[in-house]
């Protein structure tokens, strides 16, 4: 028998060296390439097409995360969207409005030279709340009318302050300077203001032809120095209930933008030389033609948006002859609601006498053919003892009451008997 070595059968089957070396590396690279095959995550072009033939109701977003399709929540989520939209639209709106507000109330403090430091250097946007700030039109010549509101109406010293700090009532007699800056009758005022502390200085040249300029720079710095719901002109030849004032405007603190007076519709006067002419006669029609519907002078309130309003757009609100009508005026075009309260005009004894003892307390009183109480210096005590409203009345008032408003821009008439 022929036998073969060992080493003879060994050789047939061992493979040599570097081929089982490149077998090595082959098996190593295939290894590498299907690996990565297997591992490629597909791209979401792929998958969204996968899904779309499949029926699937899902797609994914760049960010591979699932979101229902359905055609529902697609039409849903458009109106959605577009809410969305309108909302954010109509803050930034509100948020424009606010800052233009908030510019042109710094400015209008900057630049007025009259008002003292400590207000210059109060932080608007951290301002306290009040009801209302009442301004007290006044001239240089009327010390004796100043004096005879403060004696009757008008609180004085402390009792000025708590009305401030306890009821959040500002009351102010508001006047300019003089054509001679720094003279002998802005320092009479300078001193009556130390005596007194109850003036507002504005930035405004005083005189009988400047009263529609003075109301609107009165405005515009009453707002930007109190932050109040209703702002209030009234004549210094008026005498006023304060708190049936307060009553009455706190009726209507819900609405945005209230004007709130005894409404007219007095004629256009084109004569010359004749009180209360209007030299723009020929822009109201023809001649004979009334004024549109505005409150009269002696006393009219605003709420806070209107007041805001006059602010940012003092340098283009067109001026009239007469300060009420400028007023009026300002507002055509507006989203308005005017206010017809005549208890704001009620006459002097007996009308308002009467109407007290009846239990319907004026607001204010005054003679109409004296635009004011006639000979106010004398008889204004006459009036507050026998129209004024009872002497705690201002303490105890409710000033949060609210009543139906009526419809946007229409006049709400609340006539009084």
């Amino acid at each position: 028998m022929y036998v073969k070595n060992r080493g003879e059968y060994a050789s047939k089957h061992v493979l040599p060296k570097k081929l089982a070396i490149l077998l090595c590396f082959a098996s190593f690279f295939a290894g590498m390439f299907f690996t990565n095959r297997m591992w490629m995550v597909p791209d979401a072009k792929s998958i969204v097409k996968k899904t779309s033939r499949t029926g699937d109701e899902q797609h994914v977003d760049c960010d591979m995360k699932i979101v229902l399709k359905n055609e529902d929540n697609s039409s849903r989520g458009i109106s959605g969207s577009q809410h969305s939209i309108e909302t954010v639209d109509k803050a930034i709106s509100d948020l424009e409005i606010k800052l233009m507000a908030a510019r042109a109330e710094r400015e209008t403090v900057m630049k007025d030279t009259i008002i003292s430091e400590d207000l210059k250097n109060v932080e608007l946007t951290s301002r306290r709340k009040y009801l209302m700030v009442i301004g007290i039109n006044t001239a240089f010549s009327s010390r004796k009318r100043r004096d005879s509101v403060r004696a009757t109406w008008m609180p004085q010293g402390e009792k000025l302050k708590q009305l401030e700090e306890e009821r959040g009532i500002i009351i102010r007699f508001v006047i300019g300077h003089s054509s001679t800056s720094g003279g002998i009758l802005d320092k009479a005022i300078e001193a009556e203001e130390s005596m007194h502390g109850d003036f507002l200085r504005l930035q405004h040249v005083e005189g009988y032809l400047e009263l529609s300029p003075k109301t609107k720079t009165y405005f515009a710095t009453a707002v930007s120095l109190w932050d109040a719901e209703f702002y209030v002109k009234v004549d210094d030849d008026v005498h006023v209930n304060l708190a049936t004032l307060g009553m009455t405007l706190a009726e209507h603190r819900k609405k945005p933008r209230v004007y709130i007076g005894c409404m007219k519709s007095g004629p256009v006067l084109a004569r010359k030389g004749v009180k209360y002419h209007e030299p723009e006669y020929w822009k109201f029609g023809e001649v004979g033609n009334k004024y549109f519907r505005h409150a009269t002078g002696q006393l009219y309130a605003i709420s806070k948006d209107l007041a805001t309003y006059i602010l940012i757009n003092q340098d283009v609100l067109h001026k009239y002859a007469n300060e009420d009508v400028s007023l009026g005026s300002w507002f055509i075009g507006l989203d308005v609601e005017h206010v017809d309260d005549r208890r704001l005009c009620c006459g002097t004894p007996p009308d308002c006498e009467w109407k007290a003892q009846a239990g319907n307390i004026c607001v204010a009183s005054f003679d109409w053919k004296c635009s004011g109480i006639c000979r106010s210096v004398e008889r204004i005590m006459e009036v507050h003892e026998r129209c004024g409203e009872d002497k705690n009345a201002l303490w105890t008032a409710n000033f949060v009451q609210t009543t139906r408003s009526s419809s946007s821009g229409k006049i709400h008439m609340r006539v009084q008997a």
